[in-house]
C-alpha cells in the first residue's frame, strides 16, 4: 500500500509524547520531516534537546506505527540541522497542553528574558495572578508557577528557540 507524506504525518499523530501522553509527536514538532522512495518511508525527527532520554522509545514506537500500518521499509533518522522550537507545536498541541494542565509556550522570540515567563496564564481559570515558583520543572521543558487566582500550582511548558 502506497501512503502520501500527509497521510504518513496523519497516521503518525497517533504516536504520542512519553511524558505527554494527550500530545502527539507531530503536534509537538518532533516529527520534523517524511520522504517517500517507492516503498520505503523515512521519518525524520528533531528531539526537543539534545539528551532527551525519550529518543529511543520515539523511534520504536513510530516505527511500530508504521509497520502496524503495512510499511515495512521504514527508516527514522535524528537530525539536528534545525533545532527544534517551541514554536513548532502546533495550535492542537497547545490546546492538549492546555487541557492536560500545562501552559502553553508563549511564542519562542517574546523569550528573552526570565521575568516574561512571571504572569503566564492558569491553565486551570485563566487567571494572570501567577509566578514563577521555579524556572526549573520536573523536566528540563517545564517551569513550575503558582497561581494566585485558584491557589494552585501549575507547570509551563518553556519557550526554546
Amino acid at each position: 500500500m502506497k501512503f502520501s507524506k500527509a497521510e504518513i504525518f496523519t497516521l503518525l499523530e497517533d504516536v504520542k509524547d512519553p511524558e505527554i501522553p494527550v500530545l502527539s509527536l507531530v503536534d509537538l514538532g518532533v516529527i520534523t520531516k517524511v520522504d517517500i522512495d517507492g516503498e520505503a518511508v523515512h521519518v525524520e525527527m528533531t528531539p526537543t534537546f539534545v539528551g532527551c532520554p525519550a529518543l529511543d522509545f520515539m523511534k520504536n514506537e513510530v516505527l511500530e506505527k508504521l509497520k502496524e500500518n503495512g510499511i515495512t521499509q521504514a527508516s527514522v533518522s535524528i537530525s539536528f540541522k534545525e533545532p527544534w522550537s517551541s514554536d513548532k507545536i502546533s495550535e492542537k498541541g497547545k490546546a492538549a497542553l492546555k487541557q492536560f494542565g500545562l501552559a502553553p509556550p508563549m511564542p519562542a522570540h517574546l523569550f528573552t528574558d526570565i521575568e516574561v515567563m512571571e504572569h503566564v496564564p492558569c491553565p486551570r481559570c485563566e487567571g494572570t495572578d501567577t509566578e514563577l515558583k521555579n524556572p526549573f520543572g520536573p523536566t528540563l521543558c517545564r517551569s513550575i508557577h503558582y497561581c494566585h487566582t485558584c491557589k494552585e500550582a501549575f507547570e509551563q511548558f518553556k519557550p526554546v528557540s
